[in-house]
């Protein structure tokens, strides 16, 4: 079978003020602005083969997660990746930024935040097979 789908190109996320949203993960994400409008922004980490954020300005209420039905943990459906787990979250943390614990077992963790629109968000230290 041919391999039409090969990696993903974008997650869309709702907001609800592109300016606010588009200056907050530029700053905590360091992502560069690719496309904006009053109403939309394609945002990137300007790298080969990472996925990009399209920001859409959106008067639902609805926000991104979800409830694990078995441990009743909440769940993010973005997870991005950091070599500096606890740097990354101090550097949140110290601008303000809703951040959850530590998650961490050995060498490997993670943990959740929020953008300005409650959106949760999570940052592993974990590289896939294939990523890197």
């Amino acid at each position: 079978m041919p391999s039409y789908v090969t990696r993903i190109a974008t997650f869309e996320l709702p907001v609800t003020d592109i300016e606010e949203s588009v200056n907050w993960y530029a700053k905590m994400l360091n992502l560069v602005v690719q496309h904006k409008t009053e109403h939309d922004a394609m945002l990137s980490f300007n790298a080969k083969g990472i996925a990009s954020i399209y920001l859409v300005r959106t008067d639902d209420p609805k926000r991104i997660h979800f409830e694990n039905t078995q441990t009743k943990v909440i769940h993010s459906v973005i997870d991005f990746y950091t070599y500096n787990l606890e740097g990354f979250h101090k550097f949140l943390q110290d601008n303000g930024v809703d951040v959850g614990p530590l998650n961490v077992q050995g060498e490997f963790g993670g943990f959740g935040f929020k953008d300005p629109d409650g959106n949760l968000l999570s940052a592993t230290n974990i590289v896939q097979i294939g990523q890197e």
